[in-house]
């Protein structure tokens, strides 16, 4: 197809998705899926995901083949990307000074995802999804800003496990062409495959003679390594454990060896067991060997001692919530304060890591409780000398909220004021469910003995069905106000990326509007109403809002409604179906 004519077909897919049979297959099923995705077309504005781990397997393996590979693209206008296997973009090496502005202006930027899910057809993303080598050029892209860019995709897989691990992606202007670019690519991703392979069969030598050295130190003690694809488990866990407790170690562990967790940590195992992991980390292990050791020490708990005191009914004074995990969440930290074991609790903004802490000291000690605030904390004065009169009592009960946010001098402060007062009172903290700083682990964490984690709000979310109630009694001051079955449906399709405090300002919106009877669909704010796959910008949120309300103020009629917009029917439909807004 010409370029003209390829144009015409996207733009033709766009407007009525009907599908030129000219436009090649992969690429045609790839601008199906990007938009049952529901990707803008008209606009890139992609998420950053993460900072780039630059000590990985991956990057370690890629590196000299991507720097000879630039090396001799040097006087060409070619890019040479390096990404992780979920599409986030990892290196990135550009002579061009003109490519290097696109390729910033269109977010190909380190940190930033370019699959399929945001970015749509592109060499990078559509490699990922199929697992195939895929060039895209020009039009071919689903998203009109990547047209004047030709993009060679290769997946790189592991040699040992076949695991997709990234893609290599050279990307250039598009009427430079492609073909050579793919050749290219594929020649380097061998390249890679197999630094891939040498690395491994070194990495697992290693971690196998770590975990052999730490069980005949410790032939006692549960030793647990894991590896890219391997996982050792000492005959002392293996007797200990059934199967579903070593899934749910196994499980536990992985999540502290993904955040390069040094502190210990303990979990409850099914069967009512607890363990208490230790990291291992003198045993020579390579720093970008995505590996961890762990002694695993297993304490039998009777059930007794996981229920709430007999003298309680078992409900926290302000908390509800009914799922295993956060009953099984609050019993933990119940425990830890009526036994007087300092306590972090980690998780999301908003899931409610310090009304937990709030509710169980108010239960549990029979003393005042005291909160100090990481904010308070880094700008009142004030607040550390109180902090350390409140820690100088007798006995004392204080919540430290949001720790993992204070600077490294704060964090020396309070480490030095804590320090050798374990025995003295109660501590409970709260931290971010991931990506704390490593200051923290060395100087305020090991002084905790237990490290529970709160349960986000999508990951429980039947407790919708006591939360809401419960808050809109709170809002309401007692009104009679309920939603009905289809309204609670729609809040339990709802992604809540803030948690029960992003429920309590969506429910405070329905009580302003209405203060009595049953709240129905239409009475929810629009971001309830309309289900997206992707993270929303602030302008697209805003224009999500105006065509919500605007089809509310026209009863439903989408051409009125773009008429009061000033867009066309055409775009109002899209966009409806984009936002997923439910009419």
């Amino acid at each position: 197809m010409t370029t003209k004519d390829l144009q015409k077909a996207r733009e033709l897919f766009l407007a009525d998705n009907d599908l030129d049979s000219s436009v090649r297959q992969p690429i045609s099923f790839s601008w199906q899926r990007s938009k049952s995705l529901k990707v803008s077309p008209d606009q890139l504005d992609l998420p950053f995901v993460r900072e780039p781990n630059l000590d990985c397997p991956l990057v370690a393996a890629a590196e000299p083949v991507l720097r000879q590979l630039a090396d001799g693209l040097v006087d060409e206008p070619v890019s040479v990307i390096l990404t992780s296997a979920d599409g986030v973009i990892l290196t990135r090496i550009t002579a061009s000074r003109q490519l290097n502005r696109t390729l910033d202006d269109v977010q190909l930027i380190p940190g930033y995802s370019y699959s399929e899910e945001f970015a749509g057809t592109n060499g990078i993303g559509t490699t990922l999804e199929t697992r195939q080598p895929t060039l895209v050029t020009g039009a071919e892209h689903y998203a009109d800003c990547l047209g004047q860019l030709a993009c060679a995709g290769v997946p790189i897989t592991h040699p040992m496990s076949g695991t997709l691990v990234g893609a290599l992606d050279l990307t250039g202007w598009v009427e430079d062409g492609g073909p050579l670019l793919a050749t290219l690519a594929k020649s380097a991703t061998a390249q890679i495959e197999g630094r891939l392979l040498a690395q491994a069969s070194a990495d697992q030598t290693s971690l196998l003679n770590a975990y052999l050295k730490a069980c005949r130190r410790s032939p006692q003690t549960g030793v647990l390594a894991l590896g890219d694809d391997v996982v050792l488990v000492n005959r002392r866990l293996r007797v200990a454990l059934d199967a579903q407790d070593q899934a749910a170690l196994l499980e536990h562990a992985v999540d502290l060896s993904s955040v390069n967790a040094t502190h210990r940590h303990i979990v409850a195992l099914p069967s009512g067991q607890t363990a208490r992991l230790s990291s291992i980390e003198d045993f020579g292990l390579g720093a970008r060997r995505p590996m961890a050791l762990f002694y695993v020490h297993l304490h039998d708990v009777p059930t007794s001692s996981l229920a709430p005191a007999p003298a309680s009914t078992g409900v926290l004074p302000g908390i509800t919530g009914t799922s295993a995990s956060w009953r099984r969440t609050c019993q933990q930290i119940a425990r830890c304060a009526r036994e007087q074991q300092w306590v972090i609790v980690s998780g999301e903004p908003g899931s409610g890591r310090g009304s937990a802490l709030k509710a169980v000291a108010v239960e549990h000690i029979p003393i005042r409780t005291r909160i100090f605030t990481a904010a308070e904390l880094s700008d009142d004065s004030t607040a550390l000398p109180a902090l350390e009169q409140e820690l100088d009592q007798e006995r004392f009960s204080v919540i430290l909220r949001d720790i993992d946010l204070l600077g490294e001098s704060q964090q020396r402060v309070v480490a030095d004021l804590i320090q050798g007062r374990e025995h003295a009172g109660w501590i409970g903290a709260t931290i971010g469910g991931t990506g704390h700083n490593t200051d923290l682990d060395a100087l305020l964490l090991p002084h905790f003995s237990h490290t529970v984690t709160m349960p986000a709000l999508r990951h429980r979310i039947d407790d919708l069905h006591s939360l809401v109630p419960h808050l809109l009694r709170q809002l309401g001051r007692g009104a009679e106000l309920s939603l009905s079955p289809a309204a609670m449906r729609q809040l339990c399709k709802y992604s809540w990326p803030g948690n029960v405090t992003e429920l309590r300002q969506v429910l405070h919106e329905v009580v302003q509007r209405q203060r009595s009877g049953v709240v129905e669909v239409e009475q929810l704010p629009p971001m309830c109403r309309a289900l997206s796959r992707h993270t929303l910008t602030q302008i697209e949120a805003l224009e999500r809002d105006a065509i919500v309300r605007s089809l509310e103020e026209n009863h439903g009629n989408k051409k009125a409604a773009a008429t009061a917009l000033g867009i066309s029917r055409a775009t109002i439909y899209r966009k409806i179906k984009e936002f997923g807004i439910d009419v």
